[in-house]
């Protein structure tokens, strides 16, 4: 799904720093967010719906940060290997009878991947979510890992993928890359993902070791998924636009879940705040660098 105006990633670097002055102004909204540990664990919390809440995982022995942002001390667990599904769209495959690279987009080094780019207009709905991803390297004494790019991509409330799947195949939104900043952050501005018929919610990501090499999957050095609180998902699918969500999770378990049925500790985000408000969620990434 290329065009002849595409630019990729070199002129998307250009953008990033007002991009990122955007999104402070939209998490201002949405509240601020509590410092991440290294690691993750532990279940659901209770909430009810258009309350404020708090569920997801839980740090583990979190390592202490320098004033310029660098963990030196702490314990942290490297994210399983997960697969990236039929629909990366980072050159692997083919859809719309041509390979699926929305790496190469102009435009897809941004934050907020609600909407489509590169000629294609159409904006996903949901309710929105901010998710804040703190990337660290467990080889190193959790030392968070700057410059590093990380792809997200996931389904759109109804289920659906864009890219592929059908109503939605001229369409690339809820795809994007971020780069780590001297923290090891990085902020995407998107919407709660619906659960569509056999999987539990979740969303998938690469990481790179640069923008310039987020280009292709054959650059990626990590492949994961994030995974979010049942109790939570089952207030935000009771909202509008989600009933085919709220039927899908109901058939479904994380026991049952071919991707998270072995362990899903150190995927699961922790989430605040409410449907109105929007979400805020928080997850550290640990690889081996």
């Amino acid at each position: 799904m290329q065009h002849d105006h595409d630019q990729g990633l070199a002129y998307d670097l250009e953008q990033l720093l007002r991009q990122r002055r955007r999104t402070l102004g939209w998490l201002a909204g949405v509240g601020a967010l509590g410092l991440l540990g290294c690691g993750g664990g532990g279940g659901d919390a209770s909430s009810s719906a258009g309350s404020s809440t708090t569920s997801g995982s839980s740090s583990s022995g979190g390592g202490s940060s320098s004033g310029g942002g660098t963990t030196t001390t702490g314990s942290c667990s490297v994210i399983p290997e997960e697969t990236a599904g039929p629909y990366p769209g980072d050159g692997s495959n083919s859809a719309n009878g041509g390979v699926a690279n929305a790496l190469m987009l102009s435009g897809i080094l941004r934050s907020d991947i609600r909407s489509s780019i590169a000629g294609a207009s159409a904006v996903a709905g949901g309710v929105p979510l901010s998710l804040k991803l703190r990337l660290v390297n467990t080889n190193g004494s959790c030392a968070d890992l700057a410059g590093y790019a990380i792809y997200l991509w996931h389904c759109d409330r109804e289920g659906r993928y864009s890219m592929y799947s059908s109503g939605v195949t001229a369409e690339n939104y809820l795809r994007g890359v971020q780069v780590s900043g001297s923290d090891g952050m990085v902020t995407f501005t998107t919407i709660f993902p619906g659960c569509y018929d056999g999987r539990m919610p979740h969303m998938h990501f690469e990481v790179y070791r640069s923008s310039t090499a987020a280009t292709s999957f054959s650059n990626k050095i990590k492949t994961s998924q994030i995974a979010f609180p049942t109790d939570i998902c089952n207030t935000v699918y009771a909202s509008s636009g989600y009933s085919a969500s709220a039927t899908n999770l109901a058939r479904i378990s994380f026991a049952a879940d071919n991707v998270f049925s072995d362990g899903y500790a150190t995927q699961l985000a922790t989430l605040t705040s409410s449907v109105a408000a929007g979400y805020a969620a928080t997850l550290t990434v640990g690889i081996s660098v």
